[in-house]
């Protein structure tokens, strides 16, 4: 008998941002639409903000107001890297 593997809604999250090719974002909100749960865009938040693994590109995801959101490593660092990777969205506010 094959056991199943469940992934986590943080699974699901991570999974969903490091889909997010260089140079493109998603919003809290896209994200967790595609992590199954289409409501939980402050879980997204949260999630991201305890991320520090590299391979997760967290600094993709801004908010649905075309303002860049936080970030662990501060908003101005997630702002540059967007910058850095040619990513255009709403005026890094």
């Amino acid at each position: 008998m094959k056991s199943q593997t469940i992934k986590t809604f943080s699974e699901s999250v991570y999974d969903a941002v490091r889909s997010i090719p260089k140079g493109k974002t998603l919003t809290y909100k896209e994200v967790a639409l595609r992590a199954g749960s289409p409501n939980a865009f402050r879980a997204v938040g949260n999630i991201l903000n305890k991320n520090y693994n590299t391979a997760v590109p967290c600094h993709r995801v801004v908010r649905s107001d075309g303002k860049a959101g936080g970030y662990n490593r501060g908003k101005e660092k997630k702002i540059e890297i967007l910058k850095e990777e040619g990513a255009v969205m709403g005026g890094f506010k």
